[in-house]
């Protein structure tokens, strides 16, 4: 049986010009999507993006309806204690919601596998970008735009950036169909919700290396 061929991405320089190609970590950029894991981990991450502050007043807690309306019998009407019940105008919400967290516990392995299933999809469509560094001498967002025009990324692009990357921050924020993200913060969701994904030398994932080195 034939050796997996390592995945590589496009390298570019900081203008923009071709540099060859960079082998991509084979553990992260190289497996087989699993897409049930993809799909139960961003659910889990929009259901926890949820506020959850939604509340309706109960019975005990609308104001007034401490008299009878009207007296229990002769009127010909249904008895009633209360104004505040569900049905009157005014009243309570019956089953109404509460506030609720609606996060979902999801492993970290499979947190993780979601993340490496999504980056080796991108992979494998050739849409991941890798850049050596940014060196914007100023914020920019034409110089941003012309940039990605040059490395051949259309929309919409996710740019992973490290926490060093200020001026870069600045120059790619300001794109409508840029999302600007830090390596410490992607996930799965980002990765699938984007055509590209722009990375450099810097946030570039990579597994870690063992105590004899070797990945």
């Amino acid at each position: 049986m034939s050796e997996a061929k390592s995945p590589s991405a496009a390298l570019y320089g900081p203008d923009g010009s071709a540099n060859g190609t960079v082998q991509l970590d084979q553990g992260i950029f190289g497996i087989e999507p699993n897409v049930a894991v993809m799909h139960q981990v961003v659910v889990a991450q929009l259901a926890a993006a949820r506020s959850g502050t939604q509340s309706t007043l109960t019975r005990s807690e609308v104001s007034g309806g401490g008299a009878k309306p009207f007296r229990q019998k002769g009127t010909g009407r249904a008895r009633q204690g209360s104004t505040r019940a569900a049905h009157w105008v005014g009243g309570a919400k019956a089953l109404g919601p509460k506030p609720r967290s609606y996060r979902q516990r999801t492993p970290k392995k499979m947190v993780s596998l979601a993340l490496r299933s999504a980056l080796s999809d991108r992979a494998a469509e050739g849409r991941i970008a890798v850049v050596s560094s940014f060196d914007f001498e100023a914020p920019s967002t034409k110089a941003a735009i012309k940039l990605l025009g040059t490395l051949g990324v259309e929309r919409y692009a996710l740019v992973v950036l490290s926490a060093e990357d200020l001026v870069a921050e600045k120059s790619f924020r300001n794109i409508p169909w840029v999302r600007v993200i830090s390596e410490a913060e992607l996930s799965a969701y980002d990765v699938l919700n984007s055509d590209w994904v722009v990375f450099t030398n810097a946030t570039l994932p990579s597994a870690p290396a063992t105590e004899d080195g070797a990945k």
